[in-house]
């Protein structure tokens, strides 16, 4: 066993190594740090430019800093985070932000406006999954120099190719994607022109409360105290396991190893919550799970095929028997919480009428298709009923679990056939998600945006078109009009079937405090977690 007083001696650069860390926590977490057991093998990268997925926006939302932000209890409500204030131009095209002062990255050096437009170019000029994001607004490579400016050492000022809604530009630049680096730390470390990408993505050079000491791909995350962060937080290290069982995690969490449990099992959450020792947080995320179908497998391109997949899931008995705790059922592409979601729910299990129509598109007999999972649970169970559910009307799908990466990497390859999937919200605003399930402006392969629709090579014109004037429209109610429209008729036409939003729901020990779930990935706080 290692001496605590050697775990409370490294701070810094000079930290233990993981397996010394793990010798302590066998008998109970070290003073100061705090280890959470959660399925990590989602991430892909820690480059904020390039980061896509539910983790690695977690951990960039402790470790950068945007201009903007929401808070989780009024997440509507945007607020400065590196920006003291904006104005916005009368042609609502240029858009100047004044940086607070004395905001420090983990270096020590004063964040500056040269930093931001840094980094915001760098999304720009990246141009990886998240940039769309940054880019709808008509930044370019070609012209970022001239639209994303810092003209004094406080000052950026933004110049969108169209008016747009002061509030929609300001909920982009809170998304993960609009986190701030340190210009003169990432440039140094660039190779060739990739703007430090291979370094960053596993260091960090931000201002947020933390900063990346090491990430282990399927294994570990460690996180060390900005000394130089604005608000201090109150722990100085944050270890995040990967767990994939979730028994596993909760043993655990009952020996004193991990203080929190991010991935409990609803019959484990409904045990433990009797017991005074845990505590339960939980928070309705803007989070769906849904199968997407790709249009280039020619079955599934038919329309009749597509509604007899969302016509043979049991949505209410996969909720009702596998998440009980974790999921609600929900069917529209807005989670509920958004301005406009719907809470519709237009499909039902029909094994009658889902038959009827697989007649119809030429397959009585049924087909067989691949159909690529997360192997943990609770999504490898729910696959499992999913299997049953097709059976059922004839569809035969050949069972392919893997890691989380390596399915959201085939599917932005669009190189699956059916894929259950999990997709949070960027930012606080419909057009987060109507983006990504509703426009496809290019369904070519080299496409600059390559949304959720892309990925399933649906190509939807129409619906593009009215996608953009939604996200146009000024009046409120109008535009909310807008979204449930195109919602319902997406339900009914799209390759997507939407079946659950999520619950986050975590666990801890009731000697920690603090714990803050955002409504989205990037919202979940540790700068307040504290043992008692």
């Amino acid at each position: 066993m290692i001496p605590r007083r050697s775990l409370l001696a490294a701070s810094g650069a000079a930290f233990l190594s993981w397996d010394a860390v793990i010798r302590a926590a066998h008998a109970q977490t070290p003073p100061g740090v705090i280890v959470m057991a959660k399925q990590i093998d989602d991430i892909i990268t820690l480059d904020p430019a390039e980061s896509f997925e539910y983790t690695g926006g977690e951990i960039c939302g402790n470790v950068y800093q945007k201009l903007t932000t929401t808070p989780n209890s009024n997440p509507s409500r945007i607020e400065g985070d590196l920006a003291e204030s904006w104005t916005a131009s009368d042609d609502a095209r240029t858009f100047t932000f004044r940086l607070k002062p004395a905001q420090k990255f983990a270096s020590g050096k004063e964040v500056t406006a040269e930093d931001v437009a840094y980094s915001l170019q760098r999304v720009v000029a990246l141009n990886k999954s998240p940039a769309f994001i940054i880019n709808q607004f008509g930044f370019t490579k070609d012209n970022m120099a001239q639209t994303i400016r810092a003209t004094d050492p406080r000052t950026v000022v933004l110049t969108t190719a169209e008016p747009t809604a002061t509030s929609f530009l300001l909920y982009c630049l809170s998304a993960a994607v609009g986190s701030i680096v340190e210009k003169a730390t990432v440039s140094a470390r660039a190779q060739g022109d990739d703007w430090g990408n291979a370094w960053l993505k596993g260091n960090s050079a931000g201002s947020g409360p933390y900063r990346l000491v090491s990430w282990r791909a399927s294994e570990a995350v460690t996180m060390e105290a900005n000394p130089n962060a604005a608000q201090a937080p109150s722990t100085r290290r944050i270890i995040m396991r990967h767990v994939a069982d979730p028994s596993a995690q909760l043993l655990g969490l009952q020996r004193g190893d991990y203080d929190i449990a991010r991935n409990l099992a609803s019959d484990q959450i409904r045990t433990i919550s009797t017991d005074n020792r845990y505590s339960v947080v939980s928070q309705r995320k803007a989070s769906l799970l849904y199968v997407a179908m790709n249009q280039k497998n020619p079955i599934l391109a038919k329309p009749q095929v597509r509604q007899a997949i969302k016509m043979a899931i049991d949505y209410e008995g996969i909720q009702r028997n596998i998440v009980p705790s974790n999921y609600a059922v929900h069917q529209a592409f807005l989670p509920e919480g958004l301005p406009g979601a719907l809470t519709e729910k237009p499909f039902k299990l029909d094994v009658a009428g889902a038959k009827h129509l697989l007649a119809e598109a030429g397959h009585a007999d049924g087909f067989e298709c691949a159909f690529d999972f997360f192997s943990g649970a609770p999504v490898g169970d729910i696959a499992q009923a999913l299997q049953a559910n097709l059976a059922a009307i004839g569809i035969r799908p050949r069972m392919l679990p893997g890691e989380m990466r390596s399915v959201i990497t085939k599917t932005r390859a669009r190189q699956h056939d059916l894929a259950l999937l999990r997709w949070g919200s960027d930012y606080f605003d419909p057009h987060s998600n109507a983006e990504a399930f509703s426009m496809n402006p290019d369904n070519g392969d080299d496409a600059r945006n390559k949304t959720l629709a892309w990925r399933s090579a649906w190509a939807i014109p129409e619906l593009t078109a009215r996608t953009l004037a939604a996200v146009k429209e000024t009046d409120t109610e109008k535009r909310v009009a807008l979204y449930e429209a195109i919602q319902r008729d997406h339900q009914q036409q799209s390759p997507f079937a939407v079946m659950l939003q999520e619950l986050e729901v975590a666990v801890t020990r009731n000697s920690l405090k603090g714990l803050n779930i955002g409504v989205l990935s990037d919202r979940t706080q540790y700068a307040p977690l504290a043992k008692g």
